[in-house]
Order: structure tokens, then sequence, then C-alpha cells
């Protein structure tokens, strides 16, 4: 651990907590209906959207009308973009004459992903999909799921806020106004910033060039695994070109940081030079990661009329994240303990620690600084291989999804996620003082608390149920690349990743097979759509609730005592969840590594 690796992680933190304020309070006046200084140009769109579509945007809608809508929106959004990547070869913007997206069961998991905000990838984005797929099905959705999050994260927010009331807003205005009036504009000036970086934005063919020197690679087999003769030698191709992949890059790019999407434009995701070539792009990109989580929480405390309880919720996403960030980039900068004495670096750049799977432009704290903030929220790039971490440094990345990413999160996937331990929060806090709990003078019921259980339960029961069969069945456990510990942790991390729809990946597991594409698409739908349901039931039912005014038996939500309570109620429901998983995987695998055995 060095002094240049911790300001790199402060100067990040440090933009993060610059951004919140003033994002939080744009959103705010957004979702309110509040005038903004871009209504001049984009409202005349707004009603001209409201009209083709039939939308009346005074009309309020009850909790289980706005489900009901966003769940028929992104049925048909899946069904199209299933269509569209099995008709794919016969659709325009395809230079490189790519065919349907086989077989079926790939099809369907990636609708399911990029539906589901998660954009787990089983494929190869540039050798897999044409630009029309990336552009109008990928990108696409890259918006519409992040503003689904956004605004199912406002509309829970509004049933904490309203008095007397059945109804949490309209979803068609809050979608509509969270593209229009937040991601298209964001999205219009990053592209452009990322494109003064390097990154890429044609629709020009592919470029095949000559190498200057021939280059013995390993083949791989049509299942992704490298082929080996009968003595279990390497098979070795002889390669005297390379195809040099490009395309709509920076559009794609910059919405699958900010909406945290994740997933790449290139199988390589955002250590690819193309997606992310320079220290400033890469700083851009981790900061987009962050800023909009970062600014729900003011916009929580602003809707609310109580901002310090918007701050008390900061202050435990951003100790919880210091905490990975910390184990995470002390894990690797240590190294492997067998190889003490040796230089691990693999560069004079970046000396000490474990280089493995890393970018040397990046280095070691700045790749667990990305593996931190990506898996915090629910976005799955990376600019590094999970795989390749320390077991404790990939425990970070695994333990932080876990916890349903709950620090800062996915677009309002993440602040609903934290209402809902909030919900505990205060309820475990009014049976320690003895009296019916309280959250900003909304009396916490059985109801609420139910709802609140159903989500937490679900989770679990998805990853670890998929996770088992996986690791006794034969047709899970033929994927597995490594042994031991480390073949469990890539199991888990892979349905952990879809059921938090995250995205990224442990690596080491084959995934394009029929068990794992149609698991994860339904572990994916589940982790999406059966927490969503719940969380709007609460909203719904607390904005109905008369405000009771506090006293003396309240617990305060504003203080560090709160703060201090929620974080331990998210660590003691994830560790009594996911311990016994997580000793036998990354725990295990680091006490084997100490005692002299590596998988």
């Amino acid at each position: 651990m060095s002094a240049n690796g911790w300001f790199q992680i402060l100067l990040f933190f440090g933009l993060v907590l610059l951004v919140t304020k003033p994002l939080g309070m744009f959103m705010t006046r957004v979702f309110s209906r509040e005038r903004t200084f871009m209504d001049p140009v984009l409202a005349p769109i707004e009603r001209l959207l409201y009209r083709v579509a039939g939308v009346d945007e005074d009309h309020e809608m009850r909790w289980t009308e706005y489900a009901i809508s966003m769940l028929l929106f992104s049925l048909v959004s899946m069904i199209v973009l299933y269509a569209m990547e099995r008709l794919q070869g016969y659709l325009p913007f395809n230079p490189q004459k790519l065919g349907a997206v086989n077989p079926s069961a790939l099809a369907f998991n990636t609708a399911a992903s990029f539906t589901t905000n998660t954009n787990w990838q089983n494929y190869g984005g540039e050798t897999t999909m044409s630009y029309l797929t990336q552009m109008a099905g990928l990108a696409y959705h890259n918006f519409m799921s992040a503003a689904v999050g956004i605004v199912l994260a406002i509309a829970f927010i509004r049933g904490v806020a309203r008095r007397h009331m059945q109804t949490i807003g309209n979803f068609w205005v809050d979608l509509v106004r969270c593209n229009l009036w937040i991601l298209l504009p964001a999205c219009i000036i990053g592209a452009l910033v990322l494109v003064s970086q390097g990154v890429v934005q044609n629709l020009k063919p592919y470029d095949t060039v000559k190498l200057v020197e021939p280059m013995q690679v390993q083949k791989v087999g049509p299942d992704g695994k490298p082929v080996v003769d009968a003595l279990g030698k390497p098979v070795m191709d002889t390669v005297t070109e390379q195809t040099i992949a490009q395309g709509p890059v920076a559009s794609q790019e910059i919405i699958k940081e900010l909406g945290t999407n994740g997933g790449g434009f290139f199988n390589a995701n955002s250590s690819h030079p193309f997606e992310n070539p320079t220290p400033l792009s890469n700083l851009i990109e981790l900061v987009s990661i962050f800023a909009i989580g970062s600014g729900l929480t003011y916009t929580l405390g602003r809707m609310t009329g109580s901002q310090r309880h918007g701050w008390a919720v900061f202050a435990a996403m951003a100790i919880l994240f210091f905490v990975g960030v910390s184990v995470a980039y002390w894990a690797e900068a240590r190294g492997n303990p067998l190889l003490a004495g040796t230089d691990q670096s693999l560069s004079p750049l970046q000396p000490g620690g474990n280089m493995e799977g890393k970018e040397v432009r990046f280095g070691i704290a700045n790749t667990a600084l990305w593996a931190t903030v990506t898996t915090d929220a629910s976005c799955g790039a990376i600019n590094g291989w999970h795989d390749s971490f320390t077991p404790l440094g990939g425990l970070v990345p695994l333990a932080n999804i876990m916890l349903s990413e709950v620090v800062f999160g996915g677009v309002g996937a993440g602040m609903y996620g934290m209402l809902i331990y909030i919900v505990l929060a205060v309820f475990i806090a009014g049976l320690m003082v003895g009296r019916t709990p309280e959250y900003l003078g909304k009396k916490i019921e059985a109801y609420d608390v139910k709802m609140a259980m159903l989500v937490v339960l679900v989770f679990p029961l998805v990853i670890l149920g998929f996770s088992a069969i996986s690791a006794v069945a034969g047709f899970g456990t033929s994927s597995i690349l490594n042994p031991g510990p480390h073949g469990l942790s890539e199991i888990l991390y892979s349905f952990t990743s879809q059921a938090g729809n995250n995205g990224s990946a442990f690596a080491g597991l084959t995934t394009n097979t029929l068990w794992y594409n149609t698991a994860g698409a339904i572990t994916m739908l589940v982790g999406r759509f059966l927490m969503i349901i719940p969380a709007l039931a609460i909203a719904g039912n607390l904005a109905g609730k008369k405000y009771v005014p506090p006293s003396l038996g309240t617990f305060p939500v504003t203080t560090p005592l709160f703060t201090v309570l929620l974080i331990g109620v998210i660590l003691i429901v994830g560790a009594l969840t996911f311990f016994p998983a997580l000793s036998l995987g990354p725990i295990l695998e680091h006490l084997l590594m100490a005692a002299g055995k590596t998988f």
C-alpha cells in the first residue's frame, strides 16, 4: 500500500462527495416536476411523447398500477431484444455479417440480463453482437433499465414522504423525465469527453492487420475451454494477423457506467484500451458509477424533509465503502505470501503486490478501487480480472454483492435496497426501546416488516439454491476451470452477481451452456422483479399512513447511532446468510494458501 494509491482512492471519493448535493438537488426538482434550466428545450419534447403514447401526465398511480406498468414495459422490452438478437443476421448495421445469437438459451440469457440492468455476458461482444444490436438493443436497455431502477427508488421515497395518499407517482412520467432530464444529457456530454480521451465511436468494419512476427497462442475449443492433447499439453495455433474490433463504443460506455449497467462492448470490458484508454477516462468512468446512487441519498433527505437523515444514510454507505476498499487494496498490495521475496509485480512501474490480471496502466490500488466500486454498485464493468485476485481480495467484491449492493448501489436499486434495511433497522430499534417503531413519522408495522423480510429471503434463496445444484451436478461442475474452494467461489460469484443484477464475473467458469444460461436468466429475473414488487408494496403502504409526531421514545434516524445500527443490520444479515458459503470458498482458499496450497 502506498501514499499514491491512497491519494487515488481519496481523490475519487472526494469527487463523488462533490457531485452528491448538486445532482441530488437536480433530481429532486426533476421528479417533483419543478422548473429546471433544461425545461425550455425538454418540456415540449416531453409533452409530445405523452401525446404520441397516450399518457395522462396528471394521472397518479397506486403501487399496484405502478408495478404492473413497470412489469409490462420490461416484458415487452425483453421480447424485442430477444427477437433482435435472433434476427440480427437479417438486420442492417452489421458490417461483420454476424449471424443470429446462438444458442437460443444464450439469447434468452442476454435479453434477461439487459432488461434487468444486470448486463451479464456469456459471450464476447465484438464477436457476437452487430452494431444495431449493440446500439438499438443493448444500449437502449442500458438507458431504460437504469431509468426503471431510478424511478422505483423515487417512488419508494415518495411513499415515505407522502401522508394519507394512496398513490406514489406515474411510472411513465417518471421514466420519461429520468431519461430526458438526467441520463441523456449526462451521457451526451460524457460520451464526447470519452471520445476526446480516445474511446472509439464509429460504424466502420473491423480492421485486419499483419503482425510484425507470428505469435503462438493456445487453441480454444467451441466450448471456450483451452484445447490440450492426450498428454495434457496445450495445443498451439500460429497467428499471423489480428482483427481490430471497433464500433459505437463511447456512447455505450458512458451509460453502462452512469446507469451502473456494466457489461462491455468488448470482451475485455473496461480494461480494453478502446473502452478505457487513459487515467482520466478511468476516473470519469469510476465517478460515473457512484454519481447517481450518491446523489439519491441527498434526494432522499430533500424529498422527505430530513436532510440529516440523507447524510446519515450517505455516511453508512461511505463507511462500508472504505472498509471494503481497504481490505481489497491491502490484500492485493500484500500479494501471494507463497511468493514472498520474489517480484510479483510483473512491471517495474508497479512494484510489489499481486499484478496478475491487472493492467499496468491502472495498477494495484486503482484495480482494487474499481473492483470495490463496481460491486458496491450493481455495475458489472471491470478493469481487472477478479479471478486473479488473492482470496481475500476476491472476497471483497463477492461480499459487496451479497450485502445487496446497498453501498451507493445500482442506480435506484441501491437506494430502495438500503430503504429495506432501514425499515429493518428501525424495527429492531423499536424492539429495543419497547415501542412501535417509526420511520420519519410513519409507523413500521407487521406488513412492512413482512415485505422487507421477503426481499431479504428471496435474494439468498436463489443464489444458494442454484449454487448448490451447480456444485454437485455434472452439468454444473463440468464448467469449472479451477478445482477446490476457488471453483466453488467461481460458481457462487456467478449466481451472486446475477441475482444482484451486477453482471461482473469471477471468470474461470464456462457459463455459455444450457444450464448456466437458463439458470442465470431465471436468477436475474428473480433478483430484479421479486425484490422490486415487495419494495413497491412497502412504498404504497407507507404513503397511506398518517404522520406521527416524534416523541421521547422515537428512535432518531439522523444520528451517528442510527448510522452504526444501520451498518450493523446490513452486516449481520449478510453474515448470517452467506458466511457458511464464504467459509467454504474464499476464506478456506485463503487459509489453504497460508498453509502452502493453491488452486
